[in-house]
């Protein structure tokens, strides 16, 4: 019998408590680890190289989403279920272009989140049945959106909309009342999340969003 290695991220101990309880009773199920806090899931998942992580979307030190996001491109085969209170559909977005294999609510019912773990594990990608619809409404609508525009902020949005307007770091600073180290930050990181090397590129990709269909 293959056992799915988990990981477990909850800044309550009680709800690790009960996840862990629940997954390990099946007997095919082992959680290897678990956090209560972002930072520290991000160091300790690529460590224990899971099967699969469990990661509340919303965390005191961060986001169970950002932490998909570092755990996905440092290991890919890592499968990720985000797990929240809230029926969120920008969380829920962002959440599958950080390249999570599924997203469920906390009022999913055990066997159901057991055989979610399991059907991860074995690379299928799934999501919450309620939550589907909107998903799929937000795919179909908007102009041309990219996405890889879903997983920036709102302020990384902004500069990426000031670098495609040609401005240098000063100019953003000026435009945004940013320092402009700070801005530096902020383009390394956008650049990052869209998977680019060059300001030229994502700017490209900005004016393409805003072009109407």
């Amino acid at each position: 019998m293959n056992v799915i290695k988990v990981f477990l991220l909850d800044d309550h101990e009680i709800v690790r408590r009960g996840l862990r309880e629940l997954l390990e009773r099946e007997g095919d199920i082992e959680v290897v680890g678990e956090s209560g806090e972002a930072e520290q899931a991000k160091r300790r998942i690529p460590a224990l190289r899971p099967d699969v992580a469990i990661l509340d979307a919303r965390l005191p030190d961060g986001s169970g989403i950002d932490v998909c996001r570092d755990v996905r491109s440092f290991d890919p085969t890592i499968k990720v279920l985000i797990l929240t209170s809230y029926d969120d559909d920008e969380a829920l977005f962002a959440a599958i272009m950080a390249g999570a294999a599924g997203y469920v609510l906390k009022q999913v019912r055990g066997s159901d989140l057991v055989d979610s773990v399991r059907r991860v594990a074995a690379g299928q990608s799934l999501l919450d049945p309620a939550v589907t619809e909107q998903v799929l409404a937000r795919l179909r609508s908007g102009p041309r959106q990219d996405s890889r525009l879903a997983g920036l902020s709102a302020q990384e949005r902004r500069v990426l909309d000031c670098i495609a307007e040609g401005m240098s770091n000063r100019e953003i600073g000026q435009r945004l009342s940013l320092a402009e180290k700070t801005v530096k930050n902020y383009v390394t990181s956008v650049l990052a999340k869209l998977g680019m090397q060059r300001r030229t590129q994502a700017a490209l990709l900005a004016a393409r969003a805003q072009e109407p269909d």
